[in-house]
């Protein structure tokens, strides 16, 4: 267990670069899209959010159908389903969330925002309210995590760029700041905001990608993660699941 926390700590420090560079990006994307329609960043939101989910739920259910004991479908899609929407959800949303409260952002709630547009004559404010996507856009998301386990179950061994994870993590996180943030951003604010999305994608992702499969993985075999491939960057400490190993697991279920 020590030798594993201790390839974890690793694997966060190397990742740290590629979530760098996924910030800085993530500001860009808010940049781009800032003088769009409300209607607009609320659909870039439920295009990522949901890629995100995607993602997530392949690699949760793959590590957990390829080395658990027990691979009846019904338990790898509770393991999928609840490790990708609690994943995204913290990446996408609650972070993001909380670090733009924090951090003394002005992110009005979604719902304030249609408030706003209605008419301020009302007199009536709902506060800073977190959006759900799993619950407001349940028809999105939802089945969303459902395709990715599906995939994991019979195609375990997909394969996906870490480093794309990042991105399309950093673009739904950025899409959720964009969703509620004014469209005027500020040094001060975009340093704050760069800060939110480093912490929102490297944690989550890094627990998604790294953390999670070396937890997983046997003390006497190692694993490569199925959403670990960067491409000429290598993880020595990280070897494939051999075949005769696979076999014999099933095997002896």
């Amino acid at each position: 267990m020590v030798e594993k926390l201790k390839h974890i700590l690793v694997e966060l420090k190397g990742h740290a670069p590629f979530t760098l560079l996924g910030a800085l990006l993530g500001i860009l994307f808010m940049l781009i899209f800032r003088n769009v329609s409300t209607s607009t960043k609320h659909t870039l939101f439920t295009v990522f959010h949901p890629g995100h989910v995607i993602l997530s739920a392949i690699v949760t259910a793959s590590m957990f159908k390829l080395h658990a004991n027990k691979r009846n479908f019904l338990l790898i899609a509770a393991i999928g389903y609840f490790g990708s929407i609690g994943i995204a959800t913290l990446s996408d949303i609650i972070i993001p969330h909380l670090g733009s409260e924090i951090l003394g952002l002005d992110v009005p709630s979604h719902s304030a925002t249609h408030e706003h547009d209605r008419g301020e004559h009302e007199g009536h404010s709902e506060g800073h309210k977190i959006h759900l996507g799993f619950i407001e856009e349940w028809y999105v998301v939802n089945p969303a995590a459902i395709f990715g386990i599906l995939i994991a179950y019979f195609f375990p061994r997909t394969k996906f760029p870490h480093a794309g994870h990042i991105l399309i993590s950093t673009w739904a996180s950025s899409s959720y700041l964009l969703m509620n943030t004014e469209s005027n951003l500020s040094i001060i604010a975009a340093a704050s905001i760069f800060v939110t999305l480093f912490i929102a994608v490297w944690l989550p992702c890094c627990v998604s990608d790294i953390v999670f499969p070396l937890l997983f993985a046997k003390s006497d075999l190692e694993i490569e993660a199925p959403c670990s491939v960067h491409g000429r960057h290598s993880h020595p400490h990280v070897a494939k699941y051999s075949r005769d190993d696979e076999n014999q697991g099933r095997t002896e279920n």
